[in-house]
């Protein structure tokens, strides 16, 4: 695979559908110009208070919305697994010289990946009738199958099992490989880099799970695509951490090296 050009991209039509809706300007333009000053990316520099005024709109619009429904855990209100989130803000400025921040969660959000005031994702693997969906149906068949047969006679149909579990194992290699190729990065030129190429040059043999799911890539997507100048990022955790006490409520934290840095990379510098 090589780079290309990011014209006539087939997600570029849906991601200007957001556009409107994840860019948040901020109210005082004055102000918020004094604030950055000479302000340039740099993802070693403290957080900014730019991105301080940010994050307390994005948490005021977390803690008070009643758009969906996910279960923090943090109050008694929620329903099912408790799911904390990371969450991503990037001040930007666009084309006119506005100023103002993104919004984006990692994953998956309510069951979803499009919502009000965030940025959509890299790919969208929930589309209706999307090959993931039809490669996971078939999955679910294949494993009907071999419990089917396991249950009347295991050793009867020994080499049906076999041969239905060998199919199964190339089937989720294969949608997991077609999966993996359809994240294409965009960096500031412009130029398209696939998810697998980027992290082969890493000396990955392939992406770890979840990669390209992650704030801080959705966020520079939606930047690069949409002609905006990134000047901070800054991310943070909003719920109950699944593993004890590995991300706190409210607290900051740099995007993961193991799935985001290489992607990063190749966005600010490729």
């Amino acid at each position: 695979m090589t780079d290309v050009e990011d014209d006539d991209h087939p997600f570029v039509a849906a991601q200007e559908q957001q556009a409107g809706t994840a860019f948040r300007p901020f109210a005082d333009q004055d102000a918020a110009r004094s604030m950055a000053g000479t302000l340039t990316f740099n993802q070693d520099e403290d957080i900014h208070p730019l991105c301080e005024i940010a994050v307390a709109e994005l948490q005021q619009h977390l803690a008070g919305q009643n758009e969906w429904m996910h279960n923090f855990g943090l109050d008694d209100k929620g329903h099912g697994a408790v799911i904390g989130k990371m969450f991503g803000i990037l001040i930007v400025q666009d084309q006119g010289g506005t100023l103002g921040y993104l919004s984006a969660f990692s994953g998956k959000l309510a069951n979803g990946n499009h919502h009000n005031r965030f940025v959509g994702p890299v790919f969208d693997a929930l589309t209706t009738g999307s090959f993931l969906n039809t490669g996971m149906v078939r999955l679910s068949e294949i494993n009907r199958e071999i419990a089917a047969l396991s249950e009347e006679d295991a050793t009867l149909h020994h080499p049906a099992i076999t041969q239905l579990k060998a199919l199964r194992k190339a089937h989720s290699t294969g949608l997991q490989r077609r999966l993996l190729e359809q994240y294409n990065f965009s960096n500031k030129a412009g130029h398209l880099k696939n998810m697998v190429d980027i992290f082969t040059a890493h000396g990955y043999k392939q992406p770890p799970a979840g990669a390209g799911e992650c704030a801080g890539p959705k966020l520079l997507q939606h930047a690069f695509r949409h002609q905006m100048e990134p000047l901070a990022l800054v991310e943070f955790w909003w719920g109950l951490s699944p593993k004890s006490a590995t991300w706190q409520h409210g607290a900051y934290y740099k995007p993961c090296r193991e799935k985001c840095a290489p992607i990063l990379d190749y966005m600010l510098n490729g």
